[in-house]
This record gives structure tokens, sequence and C-alpha cells, in this order.
């Protein structure tokens, strides 16, 4: 039995060092510039005020000191480097579906561990919220590697005792436990608009980045006959003829009715989303959201 377990650790440790290496790569060579590029804290902090000069912006004038003073005073502001950046993780049943090599899981996994690594090189904050249809696991917001660690064992080994998801109960509970504007990233692979009303509340006062975990069979079925499907969170069962060419088609369909309808919330709500699949790297799907986020940014601040 102690060999056993002794073994389990091991393997653990090894499986922990080894996303560790392949994404701390990834986070020096390529992400991390962007990342911190994109993510500049929490906007621009009141430091002092000082005497009006010539070519000064009259919107910082503070009115209160000049009238005090009799002379005109300004206030001065700098940018707020340090941020608190979050993973909310989805782990309910139907994020251990993969029709390749990888499980949504695995990917939502090596993802969050690239985000925490870029964290951790920035001296941001890092905090985890693991969640199915309840809270499964927290871990409050703290910097260092010991921390990022912990965050990335308990990405890869934490077993859910809930088998759906809920995405008001997690947003509830970032609200509550969240007390300073947060970058919060979601990842789940929303397959129900439930998200929409939680998502409202809680955008309110952080920034969120949906990030949603696909596979390729989730978008178009194979043509291999009559084959049985089965609903990961509610344990239904469907026969379904996938020879026949308008069950395709209509599979096809509802699929890209729920992904024009998530766009859609997710676009009207001002909720950036990134989609990454399975079986293929995220690296260049989050490339091109970080330089798409940067350009929005820099519109904005001319």
């Amino acid at each position: 039995m102690k060999k056993e377990v002794s073994e389990k650790s091991e393997n653990l440790a090894k499986k922990i060092r080894k996303l560790e290496i392949r994404t701390d790569w990834l986070v020096r060579n390529l992400i991390g510039g962007q990342y911190l590029s994109v993510f500049k804290g929490r906007g621009l902090e009141f430091t002092e005020v000082r005497e009006y000069e010539e070519g000064d912006d009259v919107r910082l004038i503070d009115w209160n000191v000049t009238a005090r003073m009799d002379r005109l005073f300004v206030k001065k502001f700098v940018e707020e480097r340090e941020l608190t950046l979050f993973l909310a993780v989805d782990i309910s049943a139907s994020l251990g579906f993969g029709s390749g090599d990888q499980l949504k899981k695995e990917l939502a996994a090596e993802f969050a561990a690239a985000i925490a690594l870029s964290a951790l090189r920035n001296h941001d904050q890092v905090g985890l919220l693991l969640f199915s249809d309840r809270v499964e696991k927290f871990l409050p917001p703290q910097r260092g590697k010991t921390h990022v660690l912990r965050l990335i064992r308990d990405l890869l080994t934490n077993e859910p005792l809930g088998i759906k998801t809920d995405y008001e109960k997690a947003c509830k509970h970032l609200q509550h436990f969240l007390k300073r504007r947060s970058a919060i990233f979601f990842l789940s692979d929303f397959l129900d608009e439930s998200f929409e009303a939680p998502f409202k509340a809680l955008g309110t006062r952080h920034d969120i980045i949906a990030v949603t975990l696909a596979d390729p069979r989730e978008k178009e079925l194979p043509d291999v006959g009559r084959v049985q499907l089965t609903d990961p969170e509610s344990g239904k069962n469907l026969i379904a003829n996938t020879g026949d060419p308008s069950v395709r088609e209509n599979y096809r369909l509802a699929y890209e009715k729920n992904k024009q309808s998530r766009n859609r919330i997710l676009r009207g709500m001002g909720v950036d989303e990134l989609v990454l699949t399975t079986g293929e790297s995220y690296v260049a799907p989050l490339m091109r959201f970080f330089l798409s986020r940067e350009k929005r940014r820099l519109k904005r601040h001319r």
C-alpha cells in the first residue's frame, strides 16, 4: 500500500514538473511579453497634488486644494501595476470529454498553468477556483512559486464531487471573496447560457475573460452509423444514426446556433472570448487574443 502511494506521488511530481517545464518555456519565449502589455494593472492611482503648469489637463484641477491655497493645483496619478489575476475553472463532467489524445480538462489545466506562470514572472497575485455544481476548491490570490505549484497540482489532481455546472455559485463565491478589481479567466465549455446573469453581476466590478474549451467532435459528427450519445452531466442517452446526412447537418446547425448565441451574449456584456480546441496548441489563439485586446486598449487611450 505504501509503495502504491509512493508511486502515485512520484508520478504526480513528474507530471507537475513536465507541465511546469513545458509551460514555463512558452511563457518565457512567447506569452510573457504579451501578458505584460495587456494586463497593466487596475488603472491609474492618485498619488498627490502639485501646482498647475502650462499645458496640464484642466480636468485634473483639484478645486478643493486650489480654493484653500488660492493657486491652481492638479491631481497627479501613476499607473498601478499590481494585478490580481484569477482562474475560475469548470471541472464538471462535460470537461472529461475529448475525442482525441487530449481531454478538455487537460487543455484547461495546461492553459491555466501557463497563465499562472505568466502572473508569477510578473509578480502578480493569482488565485484559483475549481467548480462544478458547487465550489470544489478555492485558493485565495497569492504570489510566489510555491503557491503557483500548489495551484498546478490542484488543477491536475482535484476530482469533482459534482457532475453538473453552476455558474451562479461560482460567481457569487468570487464576488464574496475578491475585494479588489481582478482579471478573471473563466474556463468552461459554455454548453448552455446559464452564465449570462452571473457574468453580468460579476462583470460590474471585475474584468472577465471567457475561455471556451471545445472539441472537434462537438462541431461535427463523423459518419459512423448508429451510435449512442450520452450527456455526461444529465446521464441521458440518445441513439443517433450518423449515417443520415440530415442528422449530421442538424447537429452541425445546433452547434453553430449555440456558438453564435454565446458570442452575442458575451459581446453584449463586453466580455472577451478566447476559444481553445483540444488537440491544438493554445499559443496561437492566445497570442491573437492578446494582440486584439492590446489594440483595443491603445485605441481607447488615443
